[in-house]
């Protein structure tokens, strides 16, 4: 259109058209037009790394250097029997200390069982004078114990027709008779048993007149 034409319409009233509005580009141009990412013909950051899925990566139970982690030397007859051995050993020790206990308990049982019958057969059978005076001392469980008697008493025990029994801690002058049923209950109670053929020295302390100092006493 020329100008004088566009002239005569602008006086007419008409007005020109707008022009369209540019639109900005959506992915940025370098200076040599052409994406960032794809300049130098290198790829963009993060794409380097990536690859294939699974690509570079060892399967799985695999070791690095490539062969199967289940794959290794193989046992030996003679590591199969070692290991049999070692298992044979080991469940026979086993045994051995489940006996042991066992053993260990079925003793404690007995020797409960033993102290309760010594202690119902000694009841009512002890002979200890309240007013006795006389100490008479003996060994008993490597410790010197004593028991009071009376002179009477004293002379039946040297003779082997009394004796002493350890019964609760406590200790219990008994006629002979009951000395031998307790020793048949539990020979480990007997604290005193004189026999009276053995010679005088082998009894130290059956002589009265042979303190023992109260401090060596327990």
């Amino acid at each position: 259109m020329s100008d004088s034409l566009r002239d005569q319409l602008l006086g007419l009233g008409f007005k020109p058209a707008p022009k369209p509005e540019r639109k900005p580009d959506p992915k940025p141009q370098s200076r040599t037009g052409k994406p960032p990412h794809a300049q130098h013909g290198k790829p963009a950051q993060g794409q380097h790394a990536r690859g294939k899925p699974g690509q570079g990566r060892p399967a799985p139970g695999t070791p690095a250097h490539g062969k199967p982690a289940h794959q290794g030397k193989p046992r030996t007859r003679e590591d199969i029997d070692l290991a049999k051995a070692y298992a044979i050993r080991a469940q026979r020790e086993k045994d051995e200390r489940i006996e042991a206990e066992r053993l260990k308990q079925e003793e404690a049982r007995k020797r409960r069982e033993a102290k309760a019958a010594l202690a119902a057969w000694v009841k009512d059978k002890g002979l200890n004078d309240p007013n006795a005076e006389i100490a008479r001392h003996f060994e008993y469980g490597g410790k010197i114990k004593r028991v009071y008697v009376t002179e009477v008493q004293l002379k039946a025990l040297n003779a082997g027709e009394l004796g002493v029994v350890q019964v609760d801690g406590r200790y219990v002058l008994v006629d002979a008779p009951t000395l031998a049923q307790a020793e048949a209950l539990f020979a480990q109670a007997i604290a005193l048993k004189v026999d009276p053929d053995a010679p005088a020295q082998d009894d130290p302390y059956a002589d009265p007149q042979y303190q023992v100092p109260d401090d060596l006493v327990w």
